[in-house]
């Protein structure tokens, strides 16, 4: 049974993951400009939901539109996020609520990456969807979380992230404070101790990494970094603490 699990996981991510560099090619713009409709050639980007669903190869040229990620690596993100979600939680309720949000995480990294940014297209969706998603799995039986406890990590990590936003609006992004009410769920979900487990280390490897490009002269002390890729990568770690706790 945990075999399978595991490979139904990977083979979701695998599936999932092939649609995150359209979106994510169609997202990466300023905040000022439009949703990209077309790709780097010209021609309109068609498909399913209206073009947000599709190959990151444009079917009229055969160019990429996953400009800013190697086509791989999106599929290798999610695939192995998935995987350790599903052999770190197992048969769990809430291990589809992981699920159903790993692509978004991988597409929310990749635009921030690229443009700085955390779209509300997303953020503010999730946030709902997971509260929706959770309030679902605490109905069910083998449930390994608390509900009202995900829901007021939410609201604390939020708290924290919009407190440090407003000390050092430079610093820290208002898209991260709107992704940190849905990441503090996921994290609260197994309890205070993982929601501080996964927020330490968020700021540990945003540390970490800009230090290592000081250090290489890649970066300065003031030179801006997206915050949105820690943030999804300590809120993974955290939640393969809690689930394998």
């Amino acid at each position: 049974m945990e075999a399978f699990v595991v490979a139904g996981a990977a083979g979701w991510g695998a599936a999932t993951g092939l649609l995150v560099p359209r979106a994510a090619y169609r997202l990466s713009v300023g905040p000022d400009d439009p949703w990209r409709t077309r790709c780097p050639a010209g021609h309109p980007l068609t498909g399913p939901a209206g073009g947000w669903l599709g190959r990151a190869v444009c079917p009229s040229c055969g160019v990429h539109t996953g400009a800013y990620a190697p086509a791989p690596v999106p599929v290798l993100l999610v695939v192995a996020a998935c995987t350790a979600l599903a052999v770190a939680v197992g048969a769990r309720p809430e291990l589809l609520v992981w699920l159903a949000l790993t692509p978004f995480g991988v597409l929310l990294a990749l635009v921030d990456r690229a443009v700085f940014r955390l779209p509300d297209v997303l953020t503010l969706p999730l946030g709902a969807a997971t509260a929706a998603g959770l309030g679902l799995a605490a109905l069910l039986h083998g449930t390994a979380g608390s509900w009202p406890t995900a829901l007021l990590g939410g609201v604390a990590l939020g708290a924290c992230y919009f407190t440090l936003f407003l000390i050092n609006p430079r610093g820290m992004g208002f898209g991260d404070v709107k992704l940190a009410l849905t990441l503090g769920q996921v994290l609260g979900w197994y309890g205070w101790p993982v929601l501080f487990a996964g927020t330490f280390a968020a700021f540990l490897a945003g540390a970490v990494h800009g230090l290592g490009l000081m250090l290489l002269r890649r970066a300065g002390r003031k030179t801006a970094m997206p915050f949105g890729p820690y943030m999804l990568a300590g809120a993974l770690a955290g939640v393969v603490y809690g689930g394998l706790g």
